[in-house]
């Protein structure tokens, strides 16, 4: 009785560890939107509320149907392909 019991546990587990992925990827990712800039954020935050202005004209709010990413380079423009990198590689599944 108790291998009975044991190769259901087994058969229950296999079975949910197989449909979880599928159930994972059946949830539609957030769209990510990158604000990067080479200069500091904190005296842009006229253009950040611009920015969500925007994003909200077109349908957008951040946190409910669209994430988004801001990154700065604080006044070093070679850091920006590494930047820009970052905020691809940080979003990849």
């Amino acid at each position: 009785m108790l291998d009975l019991r044991r190769r259901q546990f087994l058969t229950l587990l296999g079975g949910a560890a197989g449909a979880w992925p599928l159930a994972a990827r059946a949830q539609p990712a957030m769209p990510v939107v990158g604000f990067l800039r080479d200069t500091s954020l904190s005296d842009a935050t006229h253009l950040i509320a611009a920015f969500g202005q925007g994003l909200k004209e077109a349908g957008f709010i951040a946190g409910q149907n669209v994430a988004v990413e801001y990154r700065s380079a604080e006044d070093q423009a070679h850091r920006l392909p590494a930047l820009v990198a970052d905020l691809v590689a940080s979003r990849r599944p």
